[in-house]
């Protein structure tokens, strides 16, 4: 799916694994993951967001749309997301990609040896950034900012008016926080800041967890669950948790 976005140079879609790519994949249909292509319409650069299950149908994607990649962004280290082992099966990803594709892999400081142990990835392999920081595909900028609390150095990327939240943020939900390295009120904190960008700012989740593919960030907040409670009080004593 292409996103409508208030800058015509920016190339943007969202694909769904099992649907767009991966097709014949039981396990990418059973986790319904978004994968997010972001570049440049006048230089034909761009980025994947999230590259899992299926290398080859992604690349094809990209030669499909005359584009070329350039670069990988990782929103955290889980392996539907960035490839690697779970729940019994192999996941292929970033690892598979870079023996195609030599690109750099975009990751938040804190992820970067979580990514590794995951993916089998060497340090020279990724490009670490701190929250705010900006990868630049043609002369479309797009801004990093670090979300903890689903996993150390989960991060989101905004590209014009549009929110690539991973796992963070869906449109209904969001990420665990009982998992190694969550943080209950870190989450809380990330949620916030999101919750402070301009209303417009379309939300594009990691996964399709609800009927809609992408709301704006206004519509996110008056409909989902997790910004009900109105103080970070009253957020630990309805999630249960403790700050790691």
């Amino acid at each position: 799916m292409s996103i409508s976005s208030t800058d015509d140079k920016l190339y943007f879609r969202q694909l769904l694994s099992g649907r767009d790519f991966a097709t014949s994949n039981p396990l990418a249909h059973q986790m319904v993951n978004f994968i997010y292509l972001i570049g440049d319409r006048e230089t034909r650069e761009c980025v994947v967001v999230d590259p899992a299950y299926a290398v080859d149908d992604i690349l094809r994607i990209v030669q499909e749309d005359d584009m070329t990649l350039t670069g990988v962004l990782a929103t955290h280290y889980h392996p539907d997301h960035v490839g690697g082992s779970m729940m019994g099966h192999t996941i292929e990803g970033v690892s598979a990609l870079l023996e195609k594709c030599a690109v750099p892999i975009h990751v938040q400081a804190e992820e970067s040896p979580w990514v590794m142990k995951t993916t089998g990835l060497d340090e020279t392999d990724l490009v670490t950034h701190t929250s705010g920081d900006v990868v630049s595909i043609g002369e479309i900028e797009i801004t990093l900012l670090h979300t903890p609390g689903h996993t150390p150095g989960s991060q989101c990327f905004l590209a014009g008016n549009c929110l690539v939240s991973g796992d963070t943020l869906f449109l209904e939900g969001c990420g665990r926080t009982d998992l190694p390295g969550s943080d209950v009120a870190a989450m809380y904190d990330s949620l916030q800041r999101l919750a402070s960008l301009p209303k417009d700012t379309l939300v594009l989740p990691g996964h399709q967890y609800s009927s809609v593919p992408f709301a704006s960030i206004e519509e996110v907040k008056q409909v989902n669950y997790v910004y009900k409670p109105p103080t970070r009080e009253a957020w630990m004593s309805w999630f249960g948790g403790t700050s790691s």
